[in-house]
């Protein structure tokens, strides 16, 4: 019942996780390492345009999702389809994510931290609070869930949690020679690169990764705080 994976990202939109971790996915990738991703709304309200239909956009963004994951060769990908802007910390959706880890059992979780000081988006929030409780103690207790092991879900102890988007950074990977991957990755999703207007995407995500590489031997980076448990 259960399908191993090295990496579980549990992005709360489409786009998220090509935002926070591409670059990353993509070397994990190389270097013989499955992914698998999740994705827990369906982005059916990242739009201005008023002409664009919930449903237009829901189809929309699965497509460019797709299209971003086959590219950097992420093989798995989960959509949980909650509505966006609509992410509860409940025990049902934390249910849900304990159930994806023991089917998983990831080494690693990838998420967006929870804490970030300033403005950030809710449902940012609110799956990186929801990871960081399934990873420690729901996934691990046997007693958290007997339902999950009854039906052959054993209990599983995730080793790290990395966030992207933190204030308090404390690891980064050179993504130098991914990067190009990264930024076309993001350009899959044509419905979001839209709501940029006049911004020069590719210019603007690599004055972001140069600096997550400051003081760094290497030019780009991804940064997280990472939590080893």
């Amino acid at each position: 019942m259960t399908s191993t994976a090295d990496v579980m990202v549990l992005s709360a939109h489409p786009d998220d996780a090509e935002f926070g971790v591409a670059g990353t996915v993509v070397k994990w990738i190389r270097g013989g390492k499955r992914v698998v991703y999740v994705i827990c709304t369906n982005g059916d309200k990242g739009t201005t345009d008023p002409d664009l239909k919930p449903e237009q956009l829901i189809d929309m963004r699965e497509k460019e999702q797709k299209a971003a994951a086959e590219l950097l060769g992420v093989q798995d990908v989960v959509y949980l389809g909650h509505p966006d802007q609509g992410l509860e910390d409940t025990p049902e959706f934390r249910k849900e994510i304990v159930r994806l880890i023991r089917i998983y059992r990831p080494h690693t979780v990838v998420t967006s931290d929870p804490y970030r000081r300033y403005i950030w988006h809710r449902d940012h929030r609110i799956i990186g609070q929801v990871a960081l409780d399934a990873v420690f103690p729901f996934a691990r207790d046997h007693l958290a869930y007997p339902d999950m092991v009854t039906e052959g879900l054993q209990p599983h102890k995730v080793k790290e949690i990395w966030f992207w988007g933190a204030d308090d950074n404390n690891h980064r990977i050179d993504i130098t020679e991914t990067f190009d991957l990264k930024l076309a990755a993001l350009r899959c999703h044509e419905s979001q690169i839209r709501e940029f207007q006049t911004r020069n995407i590719g210019k603007w995500l690599k004055k972001r990764c140069r600096a997550a590489a400051d003081g760094e031997e290497f030019e780009l980076a991804e940064a997280f705080h990472r939590v080893v448990i």
